[in-house]
């Protein structure tokens, strides 16, 4: 595609003040997969090659909480595309990154995406949360610090996600069920050793893949600390993820009892957010998770 000439030269100068090195754009070609941003391969002269995302300016502070949570797991040890460049120029927000040849993985490679997220988990924080707010898709994600897990999970995830939903339209059933839950949180989490583990924060099986020598790659952070059992629970979410990915986590990291009903609290924070970013057709699962939650717990439920 043609790039406005305006902005074609200042990504091409960005890059090269980056690295240190000249870049020519000689191609911006479309790049598909997104569906917030506008994604392009940058092309220039012998095989040099970045990853760019281009939006209008209000998106700039999403391109620089992306960046920063692509530092943080890059320093636990995550293989993640390095952040290059971003800015703004000619109208529109960009970031560009390091261009991977990404794709699926074998058994092999999920185990060991596993293992380095459970490694990742071990990573621990000062507290609850993390230095900025950030975002979980084009929602603004809040992240004060707190040193308490249940009070961080009632306040700063499922409490601004119902009042959304409420600003949404979605009264009635679902809020009535979500102040119930909202209060039960801290019995929820009764009994439970959350640490502060550094968290990707939103890993769906969208947000990984893999180079072609097997090495798994995560992208697109909402990076905070909290329960490692966030992260867990969204994998399981949507689906994606083999055994083998589980498998290799509880190589390193044992999941604790009662596991089960937590993800279920975890994960109606991202169904509500999917709720308030893509409408109704998720109001009838949310009702049903908050229902479960408020369920008498079965002692003869067995773990995984």
């Amino acid at each position: 595609m043609t790039l406005p000439p305006a902005l074609a030269a200042a990504l091409a100068a960005a890059v090269s003040r980056a690295t240190g090195t000249p870049f020519r754009l000689v191609r911006a070609a479309p790049v598909g997969g997104g569906c917030i941003h506008q994604a392009l391969a940058l092309e220039g002269p012998d095989d040099a090659r970045y990853f760019a995302k281009l939006n209008d300016p209000p998106f700039a502070p999403t391109f620089a909480a992306e960046v920063d949570g692509l530092v943080a797991l890059a320093a636990a040890g995550m293989r993640v595309p390095r952040p290059v460049a971003q800015g703004e120029a000619a109208g529109r927000a960009f970031l560009v990154l390091e261009h991977l040849a990404l794709g699926a993985g074998t058994a092999a490679a999920h185990r060991e995406l596993g293992r380095r997220l459970a490694r990742q988990h071990a990573q621990r924080g000062p507290h609850f949360g993390w230095a900025r707010d950030n975002f979980i898709g084009l929602t603004p994600q809040p992240n004060a610090p707190s040193a308490s897990w249940p009070e961080f999970w009632q306040t700063r995830r499922l409490a601004p996600q119902l009042e959304r939903a409420r600003a949404n339209g979605h009264d009635g059933r679902l809020q009535a069920l979500g102040a119930q839950v909202l209060a039960a949180v801290p019995r929820l989490l009764d009994g439970h050793d959350a640490a502060p583990a550094l968290l990707h924060g939103d890993l769906w099986c969208g947000n990984a893949a893999f180079l072609r020598a097997g090495t798994p790659v995560v992208f697109d952070p909402a990076v905070y600390y909290g329960d490692a059992e966030a992260d867990l629970a969204l994998t399981e979410l949507f689906g994606g993820f083999p055994e083998s990915f589980y498998e290799g986590y509880r190589e390193v990291r044992a999941i604790a009892a009662g596991y089960r009903r937590r993800r279920v609290l975890y994960n109606l924070y991202h169904v509500l957010n999917h709720l308030n970013l893509f409408g109704g057709g998720y109001l009838p699962q949310a009702e049903r998770m908050m229902a479960r939650l408020l369920e008498p717990v079965d002692p003869t439920e067995k773990e995984r």
